[in-house]
């Protein structure tokens, strides 16, 4: 598992998808964290018109899906969104991964987003996960015998998560990104995943960060 960004520059910016349904609660640790880390999180629709997520907040996109350069960005995160199986309106999003993943550029999916990674091929030869099997298959992709069961698997710069694991797709973007490392991801894990009191000390004790962070 990679622990650092491509750029060696750390922190950076981290680009979150938005969209009309988005589930927002699929990100919520991840980007809390990074934030509280110094990163700096911009969020990208497919323009910059207001969206409502599936919570009914309502949101302002920072910027427009044509203006995302992978070259500004250490991130890519794509989140569900009942959208991505009524249509092609979100494949635009997975065409852009492919440009992120084609210049190095990690890219992050969980839940509905992994069906439009699916379709737009880049789980063919790839490890991965999803909600399940059968929903990824029904895509017609050819990445079957790819599928791992497991609550997220990262594959070189590709990170998947299925829908009920918001903070193993947390912890996998925070490796990914050198966040955390070793221990402290084990117990940042284990605190916010498995409520272990014990993993609070890991984390307060070490680099004088508190332990929710």
């Amino acid at each position: 598992m990679t622990t650092a960004t491509p750029r060696g520059t750390r922190p950076g910016t981290v680009h979150l998808a938005v969209y009309d349904t988005w589930a927002d609660w699929e990100t919520g640790h991840t980007t809390a964290h990074l934030t509280q880390h110094g990163w700096t999180v911009r969020t990208v629709g497919l323009t910059t018109d207001p969206v409502t997520t599936m919570g009914g907040l309502r949101i302002q996109p920072d910027l427009a899906l044509a203006e995302l350069d992978p070259a500004g960005s250490d991130l890519l995160i794509l989140t569900g969104a009942s959208a991505w199986d009524s249509g092609d309106e979100l494949a635009p999003f997975a065409a852009k991964a492919r440009t992120f993943l084609d210049a190095g550029v990690p890219v992050a999916a969980i839940c509905g987003a992994t069906a439009g990674l699916a379709r737009e091929g880049l789980l063919d030869d790839r490890d991965h996960t999803g909600a399940v099997s059968f929903y990824l298959a029904a895509t017609g992709y050819a990445g079957g015998d790819r599928y791992r069961e497991a609550d997220a698997v990262t594959d070189r710069d590709l990170i998947t998560a299925g829908p009920t694991e918001p903070v193993a797709f947390a912890r996998e973007v925070f490796a990914r990104l050198g966040v955390y490392e070793g221990e402290r991801l084990d117990a940042w894990y284990r605190l916010f995943h498995d409520s272990d009191a014990s993993a609070f000390a890991v984390l307060a004790g070490e680099g004088g960060e508190g332990g929710t962070e």
